[in-house]
């Protein structure tokens, strides 16, 4: 029997579209190759023209995409000498950065807004052993203090800010085309500090221009409504929303956002709390996908879009529209809004007369 080679991560696989050499000490967990799912349900909700798809970025290592641009950041801050490494979070980049680095052997300090984070992630990045404190203020604070910090201290900053963090989350985008056989017509996807949509669109131009891909989709992005500074054209100061990863009230790649949407002749807008919590139940009932409240900003803009006409206006006679969604989180990174969205588990007697009544038997 032929022997085959075991899934090496995404610096494996792409390094021939990243930042890397034979110096760079590739820190890995196999992170990438998630799946592209069919989302029935959904394609018949956004109209027969419409095939949807869901990019599950939940089941990366740690739980979210963050994992593919921390592979890379840890991987050359490694190459390059460091000893410590430092984020700001409001969760996501936390478990990553702090799983990252003890796979790299680094000391790993995090910023998180007080109060501000899921149980969820926190867990994550505590029990990898970082240091976490707490700032008296919101992201965008805690953002502040990091670039102050490794600006003037020998500790390497993995925020999206470092460009080793963009590099690797585009090969989400060589992924999505490398399963359709070419880029999808549109992408839906969560923007919080906008280094993810900055990503995707840097990843599919790269395919573009190699020939690898025959178009370009439009990039349609979605802020929560208590925290959309792009698309109220300024900074929010206290930006509020139940979907936590993306309660950012002064994105770090805000200009990157704006041309992505630009460049694709797309559009940023926003969704409801309401609306979020909507598409959050739907994905789980409908899809069997249990993503996380901003993953579902996602698929809140599709469906708002979707009843306005959008993408009916947009399709071409005898060709289906491509729309993929990003689900950036696993819901297990917040578990207590599921609980809060859902009515408690019914108490009955020990007994299959009970039981069955309960059930309608």
């Amino acid at each position: 029997m032929k022997h085959r080679q075991q899934y090496q991560g995404v610096i494996d696989r792409y390094a021939a579209y990243l930042p890397v050499s034979n110096k760079t000490p590739i820190v890995t967990l196999q992170e990438g190759n998630t799946p592209l799912l069919r989302a029935d349900f959904l394609s018949r909700l956004a109209g027969t023209h419409c095939e949807v798809y869901l990019k599950y970025e939940g089941l990366n290592p740690t739980g979210s995409f963050k994992d593919r641009g921390m592979t890379l950041a840890i991987s050359k801050a490694k190459e390059e000498g460091a000893k410590a490494v430092m984020c700001a979070s409001t969760g996501n980049t936390s478990a990553s950065a702090a799983a990252y680095s003890v796979k790299a052997g680094l000391k790993c300090i995090v910023l998180i807004p007080k109060g501000a984070i899921a149980l969820g992630k926190l867990s994550q990045a505590l029990i990898h052993g970082a240091v976490v404190l707490a700032v008296d203020g919101n992201f965008d604070d805690a953002l502040s203090r990091a670039r102050e910090i490794t600006d003037t201290h020998p500790i390497t900053l993995v925020n999206s800010l470092n460009p080793y963090r963009i590099e690797g989350q585009k090969t989400a985008s060589f992924e999505i085309c490398d399963c359709l056989g070419d880029a999808p017509d549109f992408q839906v996807m969560p923007v919080g500090n906008a280094g993810n949509i900055t990503a995707y669109w840097k990843g599919y131009k790269e395919y573009a221009r190699q020939g690898k891909t025959s178009v370009l989709p439009k990039m349609l992005g979605f802020q929560a409504e208590g925290a959309a500074p792009i698309v109220k054209g300024r900074p929010v100061k206290d930006p509020q929303t139940i979907a936590t990863a993306i309660r950012i009230g002064n994105p770090a790649s805000w200009k990157q956002a704006e041309a992505a949407r630009d460049e694709s002749g797309g559009l940023i807008d926003m969704v409801s709390d309401s609306q979020i919590i909507e598409a959050y139940k739907l994905l789980a009932q409908k899809e069997g996908v249990f993503a996380e409240p901003a993953s579902a900003a996602s698929v809140a803009g599709l469906l708002k879009l979707a009843k306005k006409g959008y993408f009916k206006k947009q399709a071409k006679k005898a060709k289906k529209i491509k729309i993929v969604c990003i689900l950036t989180g696993h819901g297990l990174k917040d578990p207590d809004r599921a609980i809060k969205c859902i009515e408690e588990p019914k108490v009955v007697k020990p007994n299959s007369k009970a039981i069955l009544g309960a059930i309608g038997y």
